[in-house]
């Protein structure tokens, strides 16, 4: 796609050509495209539905109408079953290591408050961290009494710290952290990373057990494609599944939940950090969404991210550029997980004018950035060329400043 060393924009028929040869292209004709015309470049927020999805959920409707409670015995190990499936397809982790239900924040909360009972120390995180990360640690904080460091680079404040809350991709920038290095050092300061990969999962590629993580957290509504908040997963490392207890003790991580009897008795393994009724139909979702990543794979799906993010920057120099924008993510692919921001002084009336004047749906992320997220099991080469035509345009006649430039609860 690009000569040499040189960011060489192609030409539309040249993209078209790319998605000739794509070997994913047929995985779009399996999610709900309700518009063609509109071109979604916001599956790093909300992923498509997946007809299977859809039709799973139908079948499952009408179970619940016709079995009742009698289906609960076949309902009741979908958090772990659905958490192995995550394990083995997308986070190099092991059987019995994931489980899926409660919030990305819920469960972050779980872990965090788990690793402080290991030992003394500070809790540290980076000041770009997503704002929900910073949120939890503040409010353990403020509980506990522990310090907490929020810096630009936890590199130079790990001394003394217990926990430390790292994103695998940061969710302006796209910029993909040195997993195995950053676990590595923070072990050799005595503190336990928790890392959140809502912004990998399903896109990069990660590999619990290469990397040393002992914890994790992620969604699976953006390139999992399981739906508007639907569930989130946990990871714990086998090797700490005896030391972690939950601070939230429910009745689906109590040993023998059934007996109804008197006191707390965890079960083993990572089940104790489930706690109330887990949510069969949202988890048949991630189930759905979870088994198409699984067979396109997710190493064929960074590389097609990789080409698309390429393309993007490419046309970024060449359209987009001159007329004020500058790349908030990093140049080099290796270092870029499967969105790009773009930054303009103008970015949220822009962004609202993408949406409202040229039919594309990218978000906004204060102060300044205007991110393109592809999801490489349907985004197309040609919607991204088309994305950036459109946007070129856009901004070449000044529409950004025919609507209205009031920001709204939800950008």
């Amino acid at each position: 796609m690009l000569a040499g060393g040189d960011r060489v924009a192609v030409t539309r028929d040249e993209a078209a050509g790319l998605d000739a040869r794509d070997p994913l292209a047929g995985f779009r004709e399996r999610f709900v495209v309700s518009d063609p015309e509109r071109i979604y470049l916001d599956g790093n927020s909300l992923g498509r539905l997946p007809v299977a999805t859809r039709d799973r959920l139908q079948d499952l409707v009408s179970e619940w109408g016709e079995r009742l409670v009698s289906g609960w015995p076949e309902w009741i190990d979908a958090p772990g079953r659905v958490g192995d499936l995550i394990a083995a397809s997308v986070l190099g982790a092991g059987r019995g290591e994931v489980v899926v239900g409660d919030s990305t924040t819920v469960n972050l909360f779980k872990l965090c408050a788990a690793a402080l009972a290991l030992g003394d120390g500070a809790l540290v995180t980076d000041t770009g961290n997503f704002p929900t990360d910073r949120y939890v640690l503040e409010g353990l904080a403020a509980q506990s009494g522990r310090e907490l460091r929020i810096v630009d680079d936890i590199r130079g404040a790990l001394d003394g710290a217990a926990v430390a809350v790292l994103s695998h991709v940061d969710y302006r920038t796209g910029e993909i952290a040195d997993m195995a290095g950053l676990t590595a050092l923070a072990r050799d300061h005595g503190a336990v990373v928790v890392w959140d990969l809502c912004h990998s999962a399903g896109a990069v590629p990660i590999d619990l057990h290469a990397t040393g993580a002992e914890l994790a957290v992620g969604c699976t509504y953006k390139y999992l494609n399981a739906g508007p908040g639907a569930p989130a997963f946990l990871f714990v490392a086998a090797a700490l599944h005896g030391r972690l207890r939950s601070p939230i003790w429910g009745w689906f991580g109590r040993r023998d939940q059934f007996a109804m009897g008197q006191g707390y008795d965890p079960v083993d393994g990572v089940g104790r950090f489930l706690a109330g009724t887990p949510p069969i139909l949202d988890l048949a979702a991630v189930e759905e969404g979870v088994r198409l990543t699984a067979e396109a794979g997710v190493a064929r799906l960074y590389a097609k991210a990789t080409a698309l993010c390429e393309l993007i920057v490419a046309l970024h120099d060449e359209w987009l550029s001159p007329l004020g924008f500058a790349l908030g993510s990093p140049r080099e692919p290796e270092r870029r997980g499967s969105h790009v921001s773009l930054r303009h002084p103008e970015a949220w009336p822009i962004c609202r004018a993408l949406i409202e004047r040229a039919d594309v749906v990218p978000d906004f992320r204060a102060p300044d950035s205007i991110r393109l997220g592809v999801a490489p099991l349907y985004t197309r080469f040609v919607d991204v060329w088309d994305a950036l035509d459109r946007l070129r345009g856009l901004v070449e006649r000044g529409e950004q400043r025919l609507v209205d430039p009031e920001p709204s609860r939800v950008t």
